[in-house]
């Protein structure tokens, strides 16, 4: 019999969400994906410090922007020799508001990847899905750079990014799930509120039937998952990006899998055409408490998490 991993890539396109090499060659996913948590945890690491080291020894006169994003990149090719397919590199979350900045910095990241011989279509660039950030990924989209808009919570963001044409979309799971846990406390049921009644599986399934029903070609690649009984209700979805240690469960467990998200019934679904305007945007996210606490969340954890990975940077400098 087969695994549910090995299961779950006949519906699913699987994409690992780690920046542990030994990971991607043991689960041989189709994808990879970073953000700046992961690059920070992994550099802490013996395993992976002499990537950190190199890029501050190669590098001496670049500041730390520029020694950040060739770090980046570098754990990028490291990846893209072990997947066959797209690797998501993330923009600085500090840029999350500047439009032009984070065209700029998009622009940068992909010049390194091509200057390292690896072609820019298997680079998604990560940018936070604010108003901000998805109209920086309209004019790189433009410009033939491929988005990966993360930081997703609301149907709101994801009618914003298929307006700008974005490539794909991260919707999270597993911080929704959170997010309402908290809010019901001692009154939150667990049984009534997994699998496919998951407050974050609910979430992506309705991006998912809006894009299938208006013929919207954005993929969807949930995220952020907190066990597998969310990722086995999201089977069918376009991809899913799973962290090692979800993978290893799901690889160590026997069974079949059957698609619960298909296009044929997002057809009939009865989920109606949204505005997609900024005026629209910005007041959906605001009546939206949970898709606007945990996109300001998510920023500052990834803003301070990079404020980190500078002052490794410069300790590694001085010492």
């Amino acid at each position: 019999m087969a695994n549910l991993l090995e299961s779950l890539r006949i519906h699913t396109t699987v994409v690992a969400d780690t920046g542990d090499f030994e990971s991607m060659k043991l689960y041989k996913p189709t994808d990879a994906t970073t953000n700046p948590s992961l690059i920070l945890k992994a550099v802490q690491q013996d395993a992976y410090r002499p990537l950190l080291e190199r890029c501050v020894k190669d590098y001496p006169l670049a500041d730390a922007k520029m020694l950040v994003d060739r770090l980046l990149v570098s754990f990028g090719r490291e990846i893209l020799n072990i997947v066959p397919g797209r690797v998501s590199t993330e923009v600085d979350a500090r840029l999350s508001f500047d439009t032009r900045a984070t065209i700029e910095r998009a622009r940068r990241l992909i010049s390194l990847y091509r200057a390292a011989g690896f072609d820019r279509d298997r680079v998604l660039i990560k940018i936070a899905a604010t108003w901000e950030g998805i109209q920086a990924a309209r004019q790189l989209e433009s410009e033939g750079i491929r988005c990966n808009l993360t930081l997703l919570f609301s149907l709101s963001q994801a009618v914003a990014c298929a307006d700008a044409k974005v490539r794909l979309i991260s919707p999270f799971v597993g911080r929704i799930y959170d997010w309402h846990k908290k809010q019901q406390g001692s009154a939150w049921d667990e049984a009534a509120n997994s699998g496919e009644m998951d407050p974050g599986v609910l979430s992506v399934s309705r991006i998912y039937a809006y894009y299938k029903k208006f013929g919207i070609p954005t993929e969807i690649m949930g995220a952020s998952f907190r066990n597998t009984g969310q990722i086995l209700a999201l089977a069918g979805c376009d991809l899913l990006t799973i962290s090692p240690d979800l993978l290893s469960n799901l690889a160590a467990t026997e069974g079949n899998l059957n698609a619960r998200l298909n296009s044929a019934s997002a057809q009939n679904s009865d989920i109606a055409a949204i505005d997609a305007s900024e005026k629209n945007f910005r007041f959906m996210l605001n009546e939206d408490a949970m898709a606007s606490e945990k996109l300001s969340e998510g920023i500052r954890a990834f803003v301070a998490d990079a404020r980190k990975l500078d002052q490794l940077i410069a300790n590694l400098r001085q010492s």
